[in-house]
């Protein structure tokens, strides 16, 4: 408790009181005028000091005070002063300019308070040209530091005295806030309010519009009458419109006033008119008069609550649906947008937990599952399965869960991975093939209420940080939307699961035909090819060369059927060795000059390898991906060149090769889909060797493209391969 004095102000400035860290309430003019003195006299480097109207006459006709401020000043500190300039004593603030670094006005000061950077005082006791009869002193640092924050955040509210004095001077408005708090004065302000605005925007409460109503009713008539004239812009209403006032929410319609229904308004009621604002947070309910009432007709306010309005009427309802929906539906349908993720995460629960019959749920990724999980929705929903025989049916994406915490996993053959006591054992879920362009969680409970939450950002872990903007709906129109949305994609997946074995059976069978076909294939080949070896008949070479061709093209096809199968079954497996990639490239082309390219005398193949690359891959493999790329150059290029080239890339330290020939080039209607499956337009290829190729090359970390030379003279096919750790 701080101490009282009544000693003479002189027996308290010795240097052990001096040296005392305090706080004291001083009594009594001498006492109260000597410390004030010897708190000036101990300001070093600054004093910021704030008082009521009364003070400035204190200040310049009290001979201690004014010579206090004097040596400050002289002594090189700084004196920062605000107060409320009015017309009563502009004369003696333009006085008090003089005696201080800078002085500035605020509204509604009370008292006064002055703070050094060692010492704190305050008063609330001022009388006009009259000496301080009681102060409040203290020297305890964080008293200091406390009374110094006060000063600074009104400091920074405050404008320049000029400012002020030039207003009162050339009868510029004064601006002003202030709290009213009788009931009647609160009546008289709005209806003052309402009556002098050239427009009017308010936003209530339920129980608002009836306190609107019984009050200010009549002035708005004439409000409307004025608008009619082209006099007024008109009057605007925000409010929860439902049973209670919804007679008066159709009378104010019929007048003329526009009003929007919002479910969840803000946590206070407001008017604002071009000039004025006034606000309360009471609730009215039922019409209640209102206590007490903020006004001001300060233009930031008004800019303020004039945006804020705004941006709440853009959200509305219009009043005519909101009506419409309560009359024909019988209840009070609700649309509300929620940003609070607390709010959409109670909301959620809220939901769910209303359900006596069916819940359906569509979650867009493997996360919104995993977050559903760890919020306990999965556990609750199959509780309730158990406990109160609710239908739950959800509909997600087809993903791999293995890496969550509690090991749910999606398999092809057995979609979720169910361990013992799993909650997801007793749920209906479904899974659809994608959901890629589906960015919200809907939740529907019972086909009366809907839910429908924006992922923001699915890589967090949480609800809380991974969602948006929420939607909340009990309306029957907007909730059987959802239903019937989710009924549409629950029949797709039995369609895509009828696909998937029609897929598998189809599959199976290009399995089986193609290994069937080798068998028989392989003893044609080897057999026509002995005939031919020993045949000296130049007829019958040129009828087995056709068979040996066209049998080879057939065991190309077998092959790349088969490889397809096992690339989409993710059974295709690699035998790496070590081996250099320039001579197997000499050998696959001493091949096609041998056969292929003797029969195009203007075609020629071009390759000068200059050094050696060593790669470990597999090399089977590498040659076919090399042979799919021959003899499509071969197959596109009737005259011109073939040219292979080898590249090293040090920064990546693989090895590039290219083959460049001088054909008819890619048509751009292939291009975009050029390493898909059955990609051609040639009438002889099947469009399978580049879709194998690509994933040969993939699969040993590479990469394949191509693309048209820039001389128009036909394309260029590319490929990387990683190096060994050393080159030959």
């Amino acid at each position: 408790m701080p101490k009282q004095s009544a000693e003479p102000a002189d027996s308290l400035l010795n240097s052990d009181i001096k040296a005392q860290r305090s706080s004291e309430i001083l009594y009594g003019a001498e006492n109260a005028v000597g410390r004030g003195v010897q708190f000036m006299r101990n300001v070093k480097k600054r004093m910021d000091i704030f008082f009521d109207h009364r003070a400035p006459s204190i200040v310049v006709d009290i001979e201690e005070y004014r010579n206090g401020y004097i040596n400050i000043r002289r002594r090189g500190a700084k004196i920062r002063a605000f107060t409320e300039i009015n017309k009563e004593n502009i004369q003696y603030c333009k006085e008090l300019m003089e005696m201080v670094d800078e002085l500035r006005h605020l509204d509604g000061v009370r008292g006064g308070m002055a703070v050094s950077e060692s010492e704190y005082m305050a008063t609330t006791v001022l009388e006009e040209s009259k000496p301080l009869t009681e102060v409040i002193y203290s020297n305890v640092k964080e008293v200091v530091e406390q009374g110094q924050y006060i000063f600074d955040t009104l400091w920074r509210s405050a404008i320049s005295a000029e400012q002020k004095i030039k207003e009162i001077e050339e009868g510029v408005t004064h601006y002003e806030t202030r709290i009213i708090e009788n009931p009647d004065e609160v009546i008289r302000e709005i209806g003052r309010l309402t009556a002098s605005s050239n427009k009017l925007d308010t936003c209530l409460t339920s129980g608002g519009l009836q306190y609107s109503h019984k009050y200010f009713f009549d002035i708005k008539k004439k409000l409307l009458d004025k608008q009619k004239r082209g006099e007024h812009e008109g009057i605007r209403y925000i409010t929860n419109i439902d049973n209670d006032n919804l007679y008066i929410s159709k009378l104010y319609l019929e007048h003329g006033i526009q009003i929007r229904h919002i479910k969840n308004l803000p946590p206070m009621s407001f008017g604002v008119s071009d000039k004025e604002i006034a606000v309360t947070i009471e609730k009215m309910e039922g019409g209640r008069r209102v206590q007490s009432l903020l006004i001001s007709n300060e233009p930031l306010y008004v800019r303020h609550f004039t945006s804020l309005f705004e941006e709440i009427w853009r959200n509305g309802i219009d009043g005519q649906y909101r009506i419409k929906q309560l009359e024909e539906e019988g209840v009070e349908s609700d649309i509300e947008v929620i940003q609070n993720p607390d709010r959409t995460e109670e909301l959620y629960w809220d939901t769910v937990k209303s359900a006596e019959k069916e819940i359906l749920l569509i979650l867009p990724t493997a996360n919104a599952f995993i977050r559903q999980e760890k919020m306990g929705i999965i556990k609750y929903l199959a509780e309730a399965i158990k406990s109160r025989n609710i239908q739950v049916r959800i509909l997600m994406p087809q993903v791999n869960l293995s890496h969550h915490p509690h090991h749910f996993a999606i398999e092809e053959s057995n979609p979720l991975h169910q361990q013992q006591d799993n909650p997801i054992d007793s749920l209906n879920i479904r899974y659809l093939q994608q959901l890629s362009d589906t960015k919200a969680t809907i939740l529907i409970a019972d086909r009366k209420a809907s839910l429908v939450i924006e992922v923001r950002d699915d890589s967090k872990s949480t609800f809380y940080e991974a969602i948006g903007l929420a939607t909340y709906s009990n309306s029957k129109p907007g909730v059987l939307s959802y239903v019937s949305i989710f009924e549409n994609l629950w029949i797709q997946t039995e369609l895509y699961e009828q696909l998937k074995v029609h897929d598998k059976m189809q599959k199976d069978f290009i399995n089986i035909a193609a290994h069937e076909l080798r068998t028989p294939i392989q003893p044609i080949l080897g057999l026509t090819e002995t005939i031919l070896s020993q045949s000296k008949d130049d007829a019958q070479k040129e009828l087995l060369e056709v068979v040996v061709r066209n049998a080879k093209r057939l065991t190309t096809l077998i092959e790349n059927i088969l490889d397809v199968t096992r690339i989409e079954n993710q059974s295709m497996t690699l035998r790496k060795e070590r081996f250099n990639l320039n001579r197997i490239i000499l050998n696959i082309l001493e091949g096609y000059e041998s056969q292929d390219i003797k029969k195009k005398d203007n075609v020629r193949i071009i390759f000068t390898p200059k050094d050696d690359f060593l790669v470990e891959a597999d090399k089977g493999r590498v040659m076919q991906v090399i042979s799919n790329l021959m003899n499509n150059a071969i197959k596109f290029t009737l005259k011109g060149t073939i040219t292979v080239t080898t590249k090293k890339e040090e920064e990546k330290n693989e090895i590039i090769v290219s083959i460049k020939d001088t054909g008819s080039g890619i048509d751009p209607e292939i291009m975009p889909k050029l390493f898909s499956k059955f990609a051609t337009k040639s009438q002889t290829g099947t469009g399978l060797g580049l879709f194998v190729s690509q994933n040969i090359i993939e699969a040993h970390g590479g990469k394949i493209w191509a693309e048209n030379n820039s001389d128009g003279k036909g394309s260029t096919f590319s490929f990387s391969l990683p190096l060994a750790n050393s080159n030959l």
